[in-house]
């Protein structure tokens, strides 16, 4: 399959400039293994997927290292954390930028074998599947401070795609992951359904004791359905007929494996932020519409699902932005009785406030709650309702309709 640009590479070159190692996490086929192949072709590509080269590392790790000298990729680094405490003493020996890559799937197990032997000597990046810019086609060096100047100024248009804009449909039906979203003769459903028994057999028996893998099938459906929603994890729990230590473990896996972001509400008084309930979101519109069980465009477009997805379309993209571009997103969404605005990005002491409606017609009422919560938030706030239309447009005063994807 040809290579797409990424965004992350740019982030990737910069780390690789500075940082002795660079880890780049993500969910399995989000294109990991492409994006440093493609980034450090003078590197020795080594992947520990590979069984035999996997027990002869962890068997020997002094052999290896001296059969297998930097610049390294080291792909699926999970497989062999005890190699982690090694490269540290390589790394405080001889300090050269770049000179270690490493890549894994799972959260978890990794980053606490990196805090424990790479804490300052390594930068963590995470590759999310294929962003929307991505997808269209993207301008180099457009940081998050000229997106939320185009999309929230009242002059903004939006960075400019390269290429043709997508069909919604389309997008929210094969969502970004690159296999199904670049070539068309992969079939979704399969795809999407090898892949969940993919992610099961592999993730979930590497990181939980789950005796029943359909029970945890049946729980990420129920995720599914939640999708856009405020998570109660009570109801959750009661739902997959499972403990709530139990829901809480599952779910704290589906975070770990880059499936699923919880975003939290927005209170001036931070522990508020993490008391109150999330809204829960998955991060890629193919697999969602897969576990909802939509896969024609007709069923997607005119069924009472379209604004939960299309709202987790808005959001993924803009996690996706913060992440591709190494930086932690500092995304909220706001309730109060009688109103809520989807999403709020905090940024430099700002606010920018996104209602999210699935509609190509936007009209002055699709922004009521958001001007509530424009007074409410004062002179430090901008707002902007996201739709499915192609061009900026005024919908009332100090309110602009945009494009949901970040572009015009």
């Amino acid at each position: 399959m040809h290579y797409h640009p990424r965004r992350l590479a740019e982030t990737l070159a910069r780390a690789a400039s500075t940082f002795p190692a660079v880890l780049v996490t993500g969910p399995r086929q989000s294109g990991k293994t492409t994006l440093l192949r493609h980034s450090f072709e003078n590197h020795t590509y080594l992947s520990l997927e590979r069984p035999d080269l996997r027990e002869g590392a962890v068997a020997d790790p002094v052999q290896f290292f001296s059969q297998n000298r930097p610049p390294l990729v080291l792909d699926e680094i999970q497989h062999a954390p005890s190699l982690l405490p090694f490269i540290q003493e390589r790394i405080d020996a001889e300090r050269t930028p770049g000179n270690w890559i490493l890549s894994g799937s799972q959260s978890f197990p990794l980053m606490k074998g990196i805090s424990e032997s790479l804490a300052g000597r390594i930068a963590v990046l995470t590759l999310h599947p294929i962003a929307h810019e991505e997808a269209v086609g993207f301008e180099a060096g457009v940081g998050i401070d000229e997106i939320l100047e185009c999309v929230f100024s009242a002059e903004g248009t939006g960075p400019a795609p390269s290429g043709a804009p997508l069909d919604l449909a389309d997008w929210l039906l094969r969502g970004g992951y690159p296999e199904p979203r670049f070539n068309p003769d992969v079939d979704r459903q399969l795809w999407c359904s090898s892949y969940v028994q993919t992610y099961l057999q592999r993730d979930v028996r590497d990181l939980l004791s789950v005796g029943d893998l359909s029970s945890f099938t049946g729980f990420i459906q129920l995720c599914a359905a939640r999708s856009g929603g405020i998570l109660n994890m009570a109801d959750l729990a009661r739902d997959a007929g499972v403990s709530s230590p139990t829901s809480k473990r599952w779910l704290s896996v589906l975070q770990a494996s880059h499936l699923i972001e919880l975003v939290r509400p927005y209170h001036a008084n931070y522990g508020k932020r993490i008391t109150r309930s999330p809204k829960l979101y998955f991060l890629d519109t193919g697999l969602l519409t897969f576990l909802l069980g939509l896969h024609q465009r007709e069923a997607l477009l005119k069924g009472p699902s379209l604004g939960q997805v299309f709202e987790t379309a808005v959001v993924a993209e803009w996690v996706k932005a913060f992440a591709h571009r190494g930086e932690p997103a500092s995304l909220y969404f706001h309730r109060s009785p009688g109103f809520e605005v989807d999403l709020i990005v905090e940024r430099n002491q700002r606010l920018y406030g996104i209602e999210v409606k699935a509609t190509s017609t936007p009209v002055p009422r699709h922004a009521n709650s958001l001007r509530k919560w424009l007074c409410l938030a004062g002179d430090r706030a901008r707002g902007v309702v996201a739709c499915a239309i192609d061009r900026p447009a005024p919908i009332g005063p100090g309110v602009r309709a945009v494009p949901w994807c970040l572009c015009r």
